[in-house]
């Protein structure tokens, strides 16, 4: 059940964390205490209340992950308008196709994304904005926009004659049940669909963090850097709105997340939480782990239990370090988490777990602290949430998995249609993932129903369960499993990096693909066996969250 006001957390927040940080780029080193966060808002709220923005308008919001964007968030949400994040990642075409269908009437961006719009195709758009800057790039025909911005000081300095104080972070008292984020997906089906948000959404999910987890600041400030795309939902409730909320400091990465820049921001930063996808801590294994565990000496260490357990706890220390030091855990989210990736961490103890939600859900549907976590696990099933999987066994065999309660979406905008096809009849939300849940509610995912395989004598295959184990074979870096003519192949992007690194041929690669595949097919069920092993030229493309589009390769 939820109590609290969304909106009316901002304001609790900012008046009891005043003069603390609140926020810090990274690149620039640039900083603002609570204080003057709220000055920004009260200042965008000033210029919505000059331009006649209603409660309910929806406003578009598009670029990187910086402090001026996250206050440009905090004020249409604050002032009781309706937020449009899209990842920056997005096509132009996509972009102005979000805009319009979501009926903007102000669109908010940085610069570089601003170079690449028509505003010729934006057609309710009355204004277009550097958020960066805070300068109007564009008004509509009639508008008085720019004349506006530039009597915004004053107005400001009438509005509050001796500075905004505590006293006057007053907000919309918009109720839970209303929209607050409109959040278009970036799916791998090649359709983008706007989920609608209400607070009781972001409530459900920041009320778990502050009542279940150590996730948040409620039990003392936590300093947080933030490198996940704040325009996806994950992001910018677990890594933001739940930090903001409740008097964190977080550093904005504004930066391409490389590992070796990562890497050295964690270390400067060193947070208390990380959240992240599994492809991060996954490229570090890769890096860092795998050769030291192939060296003779290691696994000649391995055999002796009193120092394998000595090794273990070196690498773990190791790696800990690696991510600043200093951290509770690190949470992985978006995406599944590589097998042997999970099996590792745990042997060494490692400080993760592992959430699973979607956008349809803002986005918690399981999680469990570090402790909890078991391996292959997706977390455990939300206090605040049911579940159900549509199986006769739900904890051995899979079936989808159906989910009910406040972190729920109202729905898809204007698309009555694919609303009701996401709902049951008695109003459970079809996750489209199929799953088992054991007695203690862990959730194991094992795939997309559309992407499950029927096998020739009728068993589900699911490849992304493959593609898992395939991608940790030798001078792989990705790959697809499809099916052809009721057979099992493995398209192949592979690591040329690796490639290079071990002087080895195209002419070679077939040869490591071939063993390679004759390696996979002794860990799977003979249903499951690859056939063919196709080198891919060039990486796959993918969702702007990183997904691999699938539906472009299901038909070679």
């Amino acid at each position: 059940m939820v109590n609290k006001n969304f909106i009316k957390l901002f304001e609790e927040s900012f008046k009891e964390n005043w003069d603390h940080l609140a926020m810090s780029d990274y690149a620039t080193k640039t900083d603002y205490t609570y204080k003057q966060v709220a000055e920004e808002v009260a200042k965008m709220h000033l210029l919505f209340k000059e331009l006649g923005i209603k409660e309910g308008e929806t406003i578009s919001l598009v670029g990187k992950n910086t402090p001026a964007w996250a206050i440009t968030f905090i004020s249409v949400v604050t002032y009781g308008a309706v937020i449009v994040p899209i990842l920056q990642d997005f096509h132009p075409d996509d972009i102005q196709h979000v805009v319009n269908h979501s009926d903007s009437s102000l669109l908010f961006l940085s610069d570089n994304i601003w170079e690449n719009i028509d505003e010729s195709k934006v057609n309710n758009l009355r204004g277009i904005f550097s958020y960066s800057e805070f300068r109007c790039l564009y008004q509509g025909p009639g508008e008085t926009i720019q004349k506006t911005m530039k009597q915004l000081d004053a107005l400001f300095a009438e509005r509050y004659p001796n500075g905004l104080t505590k006293e006057d972070v007053v907000y919309s008292n918009r109720t839970n049940d209303e929209m607050v984020v409109l959040n278009y997906t970036s799916g791998s089906t090649g359709f983008s669909k706007g989920v609608m948000l209400n607070g009781n959404a972001f409530m459900g999910n920041i009320d778990f963090m502050f009542e279940h987890t150590n996730l948040s600041s409620k039990t003392g400030r936590k300093k947080l850097l933030t490198f996940l795309p704040l325009a996806h939902v994950y992001g910018c409730t677990l890594d933001f709105l739940g930090q903001i909320t409740s008097g964190s400091h977080i550093t904005f990465l504004n930066r391409v997340p490389s590992p070796k820049i990562l890497l050295k921001a964690l270390e400067e930063v060193q947070p208390d939480v990380i959240f992240t996808v599994p492809l991060i801590i996954e490229k570090v294994y890769k890096a860092m782990i795998v050769p030291l565990l192939e060296k003779a000496s290691t696994q000649a260490a391995m055999a002796i239990p009193e120092l394998r357990d000595k090794m273990y706890a070196e690498i773990s220390n190791k790696l800990y370090n690696a991510f600043g030091g200093k951290f509770i855990e690190i949470v992985l989210g978006g995406a599944g988490v590589n097998a042997e990736v999970d099996e590792f961490l745990c042997k060494i103890k490692f400080p993760f777990t592992v959430g699973y939600g979607m956008t349809e859900c803002a986005p918690l549907i399981s999680y469990c602290s570090k402790d909890q976590h078991k391996v292959g696990s997706a977390g455990i099933l939300l206090t605040n949430m049911e579940a159900k999987i549509v199986s006769d066994d739900p904890e051995n065999i899979a079936g989808e998995l159906l989910v009910k309660g406040p972190n729920v979406m109202m729905g898809y905008y204007k698309n009555p249609e694919a609303t009701a096809a996401a709902f049951t009849e008695d109003g459970w939300m079809r996750t489209g993932d199929m799953a088992t849940m054991d007695s203690e509610k862990h959730i194991f995912l094992k795939g997309r129903c559309k992407n499950m395989i029927l096998g020739a004598s009728g068993q589900n295959i699911y490849p992304e369960t493959i593609e898992a184990k395939i991608s940790n074979l030798p001078f792989i870096q990705e790959c697809v499993v499809i099916a052809r003519e009721s057979k099992l192949v493995a398209l192949v992007y592979p690591d040329f990096a690796a490639m290079d690194e071990n002087n080895v041929s195209r002419d070679e690669l077939d040869v490591i693909m071939e063993e390679n595949r004759k390696t996979i097919n002794k860990s799977l069920a003979s249903y499951e066996a690859i056939t063919k092993m196709v080198i891919f030229p060039n990486e796959f493309e993918k969702t702007a969250k990183k997904n691999i589009k699938r539906y472009l390769y299901e038909g070679l």
